[in-house]
Parts: structure tokens; C-alpha cells; sequence
């Protein structure tokens, strides 16, 4: 057999925190207690946020942990058209539309719903996209496409729902609620998601399954933040025929007021939980 093959997947977009080092290291540990690969993967997909020295600073402070890591380490921004050929593929069975609101119009037409009663959230507690672009014409969506309109991509919920039934996937871990074992995937709760947008032809769930599969990855252990998530990941993985990796979804590093840990607020640590 094949050992088995874990990873750690930051984003430049920020200093790391006590949280991805927690992550960093129970992979790394699990690798080498299991005969396994440790692999380190660069999430850099978003041009704006995403810096060199924020990567350089990964290496560093992954290196000062006493981390080590295959070589070369996998750059998203260096394979984009691998990317792309997925959405052409997911395009071409009619499973992905474009949608042309903004933010903030999305932002009104939630509120505008809202006072019809309350409009349904998903497990991250945002709101589900409220839009009506599946009913453009094709000819006046390609023309707003052509004028150079900002635009997203967005995976046709209930159609790929449709397609892949029954979805399950092996937790080793435990959910929020103590979900372990076979646990029933449940992407509608997620709505039409977003797969990639004009100025970035891919997104976090579209990316991180296609190299998971490209890598070999076989046990993905994350913070449990990401739990729900697997659910959009298990149903892209079916609609592109991608393998199945095992999950462990892993308490997460909290702050002082019980809050888990983000970089853009340079939160401190309490404790893990």
C-alpha cells in the first residue's frame, strides 16, 4: 500500500497565527507517525490580498517549528489552467452560470428578502445568493461578458445535486454537533457557491479538491471551521470524477472571548477548543 499523504494549505494573505501552526504541526506529527508524506501546498489564488512577504514568512516560521516538507512546494497561481479546464468541463455540462451583481446589490436584494421574512443562511451563517441570473437569455449574458462587466461563476446548486446523490464522506474527527464516521454531505445548504470570478479563474472549494487529487492527498486534516465545506468539496470531487480523501476535522485555537483566530485581526490565543 501507498503511505499516506497529508498536507497544510495557508494562504499569503496574512502572518500565521497560533491556530495554523497547531494545524501545521498535528499533520506533520500524523505524518511521521504514520509513515507518511507531509506535503506544503501555497494557497496564493487572490492577487490582491495574497503578498510574497506573507510567503516568505510561511517558510520561516514553519522551518523555526522544526517542520519539514517535500520539495517543490505546489503554487496555485502557477497552475490556473488546470483550473480553467475544470470550469470549461463543469460549463459544458451545464453545471456553472454567470451572475453580474455586485456586493452590494446582492447585499440589497438579501435585505429587500429579509423583510419578506428570513432568507435563508448557510452553514457559515451568510446568506445564500439571492439573484435571479439563471434566467438571462445566453446571447444578453455573453454580451455583458464581451462589455467587460464584472461577473462570478456560480455552481447550479440543485442541478449538481441532482447529479451526484447521496453524498457521503469518511470523518475521523467530529463535528460540531459530534458528526463522525459516515457523515452525509449536505452542499445545497450552501447554495449556488461561487467557483471563480472575472479577475480570478478559480475559487478556495474549486482549487483545493482539483490539488488534492493532483497531489495524492489522502488525509486532509483542518480545522473543524471547515467542516461543513466538505460537503461542496465531496460534490465537486463526484462531478469531476476526483478521488476520495479521508477527513479529520480538528479543534480550533480560540481567542480570549472564545473567538477562533483570524489574521486580519492579529487575534491572540487562549485556548484550544
Amino acid at each position: 500500500m501507498s503511505p499516506p499523504v497529508f498536507r497544510f494549505a495557508p494562504s499569503p494573505n496574512g502572518f500565521l497565527h497560533l491556530g495554523h501552526a497547531y494545524s501545521a504541526l498535528l499533520n506533520f506529527d500524523l505524518a511521521r507517525k504514520s509513515g507518511g508524506r507531509f506535503l506544503l501546498r501555497i494557497e496564493d489564488i487572490d492577487p490582491i490580498r495574497c503578498r510574497p512577504e506573507y510567503e516568505d514568512s510561511i517558510y520561516e516560521d514553519l522551518e523555526w517549528l522544526g517542520i519539514v516538507w517535500e520539495q517543490p512546494v505546489r503554487r496555485q497561481s502557477e497552475h490556473l489552467e488546470i483550473y480553467r479546464d475544470a470550469l470549461d468541463r463543469l460549463s459544458h455540462e451545464g453545471l456553472i452560470y454567470s451572475s453580474f451583481e455586485s456586493r452590494a446589490q446582492s447585499k440589497k436584494l438579501v435585505d429587500a428578502k429579509d423583510k419578506a421574512g428570513v432568507w435563508p443562511r448557510d452553514p457559515d451563517n451568510g446568506p445564500l445568493y439571492p439573484g435571479e441570473a439563471k434566467s438571462i437569455a445566453a446571447g444578453e449574458r455573453s454580451a455583458k461578458i464581451r462589455s467587460g462587466a464584472p461577473y462570478v461563476l456560480r455552481l447550479d446548486m440543485a442541478a449538481a445535486c441532482a447529479r451526484a446523490r447521496n453524498l457521503m464522506w469518511i470523518e475521523q474527527g467530529a463535528g460540531p454537533d459530534g458528526e463522525t464516521g459516515d457523515v452525509a454531505a449536505k452542499p445545497e445548504q450552501w447554495g449556488d457557491v461561487i467557483l471563480a470570478r472575472k479577475e480570478t479563474p478559480t475559487s478556495y472549494h474549486l482549487s483545493v479538491v482539483i490539488d488534492d487529487a493532483l497531489q495524492g492527498v489522502t488525509q486532509i486534516v483542518r480545522g473543524l471551521d471547515l467542516f461543513w465545506a466538505t460537503s461542496v468539496h465531496r460534490l465537486l470531487q463526484e462531478l469531476l470524477g476526483l478521488p476520495q480523501p479521508v477527513y479529520r476535522h480538528h479543534s480550533l485555537v480560540r481567542d480570549e472571548d472564545g473567538k477562533k483566530l483570524s489574521k486580519s485581526t492579529m487575534a491572540r490565543s487562549a485556548f484550544v477548543g
